[in-house]
Parts: structure tokens; sequence; C-alpha cells
């Protein structure tokens, strides 16, 4: 671990990458490929986000704390992984996290993030020859080892972190907070296929989100490595960043729906 750790010289960056003309660079080039749409997911129904009462139930969560916002729409914005995985077989292998400190991971700096909620891999999504190759990379969790591919002891390679927040002020110590995370998780695929001397196929890939809301605005970031040399630069692009009150709520799915894209990708 420490001999990973030590030949690297890593930096995060909270903006977007610039090329040296000046223009936005997006993770794979500067001129995005078009690409075809995910198909829509279905929403639920007989909630809080309902035509007749959103707008309402939302107005009620203006000066609440984030307990509150959590408990009333949070899961309308981000849905559950392991809620989901109860009626598709194909997100069983997916974990979440609730307000759970990232502590079997190799910090990047001196505190572990603590995310609201976040999902990675759990350890029975992967065989034990899987597990058995890469297992100085990982370490063994029984005894506590750190590893750049843990976050906690039962989530392996997390790919997406939500934070939520008051107040827009806020979200912008939410998106840092968010940065941080998904840094770690980058990192985790740079170094694991780094290690295996394969690291351009992720080069400028992105390979983790974030999302960052309150009460009635969302910010959805991808987050990917630009990798030079022994040298890696995490950076994440903006998304999505939008009210999802607005028009009568008209938008206020897409995050749930983007959400649900991710974890079938």
């Amino acid at each position: 671990m420490d001999r990973l750790l030590a030949r690297k010289k890593s930096s995060s960056n909270l903006s977007r990458k610039r090329s040296n003309s000046g223009t936005t660079m997006t993770p794979r080039d500067q001129k995005p490929k078009e690409e075809k749409s995910a198909p829509e997911q279905p929403t639920p129904y007989g909630t809080l986000f309902d035509d007749q009462i959103f707008i309402h139930a939302c107005c009620n969560l203006e000066d609440k704390n984030e307990a509150r916002i959590i408990q009333d729409i949070s899961r309308f914005i981000v849905p559950s992984a392991e809620s989901l995985a109860l009626r598709n077989k194909n997100h069983k292998c997916l974990v979440k996290s609730v307000n759970k400190g990232w502590n079997n991971s190799i910090p990047f700096t001196t505190t572990h993030p603590q995310p609201d909620y976040s999902v990675g891999f759990e350890r029975d999504a992967f065989t034990e020859e899987q597990l058995a190759k890469p297992s100085p990379f990982i370490g063994d969790f029984i005894p506590g080892d750190l590893s750049f591919s843990e976050a906690t002891y039962y989530m392996y390679f997390p790919f997406l972190t939500s934070e939520v927040t008051c107040g827009a002020a806020a979200l912008d110590i939410t998106d840092r907070q968010n940065a941080h995370r998904m840094t770690l998780a980058v990192r985790a695929i740079v170094e694991l296929f780094r290690d295996v001397e394969r690291e351009d196929e992720v080069n400028r890939k992105t390979l983790a989100f974030s999302v960052s809301h309150d009460h009635q605005s969302v910010r959805i970031y991808g987050h990917f490595p630009v990798i030079t040399g022994k040298d890696t630069e995490y950076y994440r692009y903006p998304i999505r960043k939008f009210n999802f009150t607005e028009l009568d709520g008209k938008e206020r799915w897409t995050a749930y729906q983007f959400t649900k894209n991710v974890y079938d990708t």
C-alpha cells in the first residue's frame, strides 16, 4: 500500500480543466461526441413528488434542516440502490452507505469523507478469484487495512455520492465535499489500472458521479482523471445544475432518472 501511495504525485482540481487555448475540455476531448440518450426511467407514484402536492411539499421544506430534507425528498432525487435491488436483480451487486465514514480508504487529506449517501459494490459482487488477483491492492478488511478500493469495510469502489444541504451558499461547500470524496473514488480506479499498466484506458474518462441538493436545487457532476506519466490530476465537470421546482416541477424527476441510469450502467 505504501509503495503505491508513495510513488504517485497527485492533485485535485475542483474546476473544469482548460486547454492551453483557454477552451473548456470535456473528460474525453474538446468536442464531445454525440451520444444516444438513455431510456426514460419509470418514476414512483403516491409520493410527495406527485403533481397535485409537489410544490406545496417543497414549500414546506423552506427553512427546514438537512435531516428534514433527507427524510422528505432525498430518495426522490437520488434513489436508494438497495431498495431498487429488491425488484431489480441487476442492482443486487450494489451496496449503499448512509452517513458513514470512509474509514477504510487511504485518505487524500487528513479527514476521512462521511457522505450523506454513497453507492459502491459489495464484496459478494466479486468472485474469490477476482478478489485474490488484486489482493495486495485491496488489502484485508478484517484487520482493518487501509486501501484505495475500500470506502467502508463492506463497500468497494464507490462511484456515486450524494450530499444534502440548506441554502445556495451551502451548496458550494457541499460541492467541494463531494469533489473530495469522488477524488478518492476515481483514484481507486486509476490505481487499480495503473497497477496492471493499463491506466490509459481510464485516462479522461468519467468514472464517478456526485449529486448536491437542497429543497429546490440540484447539481450533478461527473468526475474524471487526467493521467500524465506517473502523475494524476482529478477534475469534475457539471452535468446539470437546475432548480427542480421551476415550471411547476417539470424536471423534478431528472436527477432520479439520471441516478437510475448510472445504476444500470
